[in-house]
């Protein structure tokens, strides 16, 4: 009695194989589908541009002194009268005047908090080791021998003598911009 029973199902599951492999899997469409893409892609090679042309250029240099020469060294070590009375007269005056307070510091170490009008004049407010200092035009500031200029509300200019590579005293300018306190 059993066997009839599964009779039905065995041959229904024999059907089911029989149908299923005369049907087409799908593969060949999809095959045909990749081979049409692969041949409708044409790629797009742009060509590349044509190299510029060089020019070869003569070097009018031959009749100038070798800037890493001995002779450019010890000219520049010499240095002329000019340069040396125009150093002496930059740097003659700081070193013959009372340092400020504010000049033991570098001005990296300084920062502008503010400013205040006083006495008709306005005074920036610079901030050192958690102390407030006031700053008016004329003051010293920073190791540089920086004299401050100028000072607006956000910032304040100075110009400060420091020495160049070969030991030659210039100016150049220097600024503190108003900051805000990061500690807030």
């Amino acid at each position: 009695m059993m066997c009839t029973k599964t009779l039905p199902m065995v041959l229904g599951i024999c059907c089911l194989v029989v149908a299923s492999g005369c049907t087409t899997s799908g593969q060949d469409e999809l095959q045909a589908w990749m081979q049409s893409e692969r041949n409708s892609i044409k790629p797009q090679v742009k060509p590349i541009p044509e190299p510029t042309k060089f020019i070869p250029q003569t070097y009018g240099g031959e009749q100038m002194m070798p800037p890493f020469s001995g002779e450019k060294l010890a000219s520049v070590m010499r240095g002329s009268p000019s340069t040396a009375v125009v150093n002496s007269a930059l740097i003659e005056p700081e070193l013959n005047r009372r340092k400020q307070p504010l000049e033991a510091y570098p001005l990296d170490t300084m920062r502008m908090v503010g400013s205040i009008h006083s006495q008709g004049q306005l005074v920036a407010l610079v901030k050192v080791d958690n102390l407030l200092y006031q700053v008016r035009s004329g003051n010293y500031l920073g190791q540089n021998y920086g004299r401050v200029n100028k000072i607006t509300e956000t910032e304040v200019t100075l110009r400060e003598i420091v020495q160049d590579s070969v030991g030659e005293w210039t100016e150049r300018p220097a600024a503190l911009q108003i900051q805000e306190d990061a500690s807030k």
